[in-house]
């Protein structure tokens, strides 16, 4: 196909977006159903069918294409995220109302953390973060809370970096960043020192098993004004909250990264 012919990236998005669409509410899908379904060329279709199978998004047997691995693990992660949102507002709305800081919720993805919430407050525009937002796991104290809990594979996978430095006071080093993590298991707790903006604080606390949080939630605020090691308390009081609504709605944990809810769903669990 010519540069001239070729779809454009949105046209071929659209295309992936009407295959995947085409499945709903039906366990299996032909090519020529797949076709009639979504109105696109049979050749362009089964191109599109076949990359799919590649990387897990369907699966094929033998003339048949269902929805595959891959969705189901996206799927039971979304799902798992939005339960703990839904459990974990209330208190941390409750958080911040006591302490006027700004309150997060974040889980782990890869070398990263995913903010899934942010209670804010009048200080919410000095924290630069957002929902749905990443930041660099080993910068952050919810980061570093989920990373001490972590596999060796992913401190491994930070330290391979680039490890960012938003700050002077990052850790970048694998002999810091190891020494820290060692301080955060031992405690139950982390700390932001100034490590991900100037002049921003945090501590954090896990959710769940502190051996294997599935997530962590965090109050920042100004280092100058707040002493967070007297917070320590009532974050862990929160994250403790948290955990409890959780398994109050027997909704079982998962873990914060998409690579370990693939062994996860593939084990069975």
């Amino acid at each position: 196909m010519s540069k001239a012919t070729s779809p454009t990236p949105a046209g071929m998005i659209d295309r992936v977006v009407d295959i995947l669409g085409a499945f709903e509410g039906v366990g299996s899908l032909t090519l020529a159903q797949v076709v009639t379904r979504t109105g696109i060329p049979r050749s362009s279709a089964h191109r599109i069918l076949e990359h799919l199978v590649k990387v897990r998004w369907l699966r094929r047997e033998e003339n048949t294409y269902e929805l595959g691995l891959r969705m189901l693990e996206l799927g039971t992660l979304a799902a798992h995220h939005n339960a703990l949102r839904s459990a974990a507002l209330p208190h941390l709305h409750n958080l911040q109302n006591r302490t006027g800081l700004v309150v997060h919720l974040a889980v782990l993805d890869g070398t990263d953390i995913i903010y899934l919430d942010k209670v804010g407050g009048r200080l919410g525009m000095q924290v630069p973060s957002r929902i749905g937002g990443r930041a660099p796991a080993h910068c952050t104290a919810a980061g570093k809370m989920l990373l001490a809990a972590a596999h060796d594979d992913v401190v491994q996978a930070v330290l391979a970096g680039p490890m960012e430095a938003p700050t002077s006071a990052s850790l970048v080093s694998e002999r810091r960043l190891r020494a820290e993590l060692r301080r955060v298991a031992e405690r139950g707790v982390a700390f932001d020192r100034e490590e991900s903006a100037h002049g921003i604080g945090c501590v954090a606390a896990p959710v769940g098993r502190p051996d294997a949080p599935s997530a962590a939630v965090s109050i920042c605020g100004p280092v100058g004004r707040v002493n967070f090691e007297q917070l320590v308390g009532t974050v862990r009081a929160a994250a403790r909250q948290v955990s409890t609504a959780l398994l109050s709605g027997q909704i079982r944990y998962l873990p914060g990264s998409l690579s370990e809810a693939r062994v996860a769903i593939a084990a069975g669990q």
